[in-house]
């Protein structure tokens, strides 16, 4: 087979698996949304795939009516606001040193940050940790504990090393300091950087739920994921029976609804910062 034959099936072949894997991602979830849609009849007898049968609002209705609800999703939007800010403050504080070829302390801190990708604390150490911080039952024990990931930390640290050195240089000449060089210069510069980091420490911290498992005993203080994981787990009769159309709400379509309301705020988010995540991987992939 000659090359140019392999390369022609090579772009056949190419856009037939990224089909079927946008197919296995997008089927299911129009599934839930259809579910979403569904009165409890068309549930109940399994006639619903992936276009909404007997329609009805109902299910959203009944989930918005909640008090928990919104009280779970301030929560979540607070942790996932205050946190995205905490740890890009303190991610491209400590990326920025790493990066600069003057700081001879700097490949020490490397070998440590690199220890942490390879082996993890167990649960009960990190625990005990969080209670002796005073964090149980707070939401900093929500935001604190993955401030820095390390493989953010490598990618902002390669974005920051793609700035000309001369211009750091010619800010030290005038008189700036590395804070100031940092934040009015560097920061600016990373816009892209920065972009990527905030999707990715958003989508974490809105999707977190074991944290609050472990460290949030206060049912107030609970996010709405965790709610999401009460309503799905667990039954979810008990919202059908507050709600005055029970004959046409099911659990399978509250729990739906439920996963519905908890996906769409960041997926929201995404489409604004796209193109600023991809170039932002792409060139904090380029250096090591």
């Amino acid at each position: 087979m000659s090359p140019l034959e392999k390369q022609s099936k090579t772009a056949l072949l190419n856009p037939v698996i990224l089909l079927l894997i946008s197919l296995a991602m997008i089927l299911p979830i129009l599934n839930i949304v259809a579910k979403s849609f569904s009165g409890a009849g068309a549930l109940s007898s399994g006639s619903v795939l992936l276009w909404p049968s007997d329609w009805t609002l109902s299910n959203y209705a009944t989930v918005l009516r909640q008090t928990a609800i919104w009280r779970a999703f301030g929560i979540s939007a607070l942790v996932t606001v205050a946190g995205t800010l905490i740890a890009l403050v303190m991610t491209a504080s400590l990326a920025y040193p790493l990066s600069r070829t003057e700081y001879r302390e700097r490949k020490g801190i490397l070998v440590l940050v690199l220890i942490t990708m390879i082996f993890h604390a167990p649960l009960i150490p990190n625990y005990l940790l969080i209670r002796s911080l005073g964090m149980l039952d707070s939401l900093w024990a929500l935001m604190l504990p993955g401030a820095i990931s390390a493989f953010n930390l490598f990618v902002m640290r390669s974005f920051f090393q793609s700035i000309p050195n001369e211009l750091i240089e010619s800010a030290r000449i005038d008189g700036a300091g590395e804070l100031r060089i940092l934040w009015t210069m560097i920061l600016p510069l990373s816009k892209p950087a920065m972009a990527t980091m905030s999707i990715i420490y958003s989508v974490a911290l809105w999707n977190n739920y074991s944290n609050a498992l472990y460290y949030i005993n206060e049912r107030a203080l609970f996010p709405l994921q965790v709610k999401l994981r009460e309503y799905v787990v667990t039954d979810s009769s008990d919202l059908a029976n507050t709600a005055g159309d029970i004959a046409n709400l099911s659990p399978e379509g509250l729990k739906m609804a439920v996963i519905v309301i908890a996906t769409i705020p960041i997926m929201l988010v995404y489409p604004f910062l796209q193109k600023h995540f991809i170039k932002g991987m792409l060139i904090g992939s380029i250096k090591s």
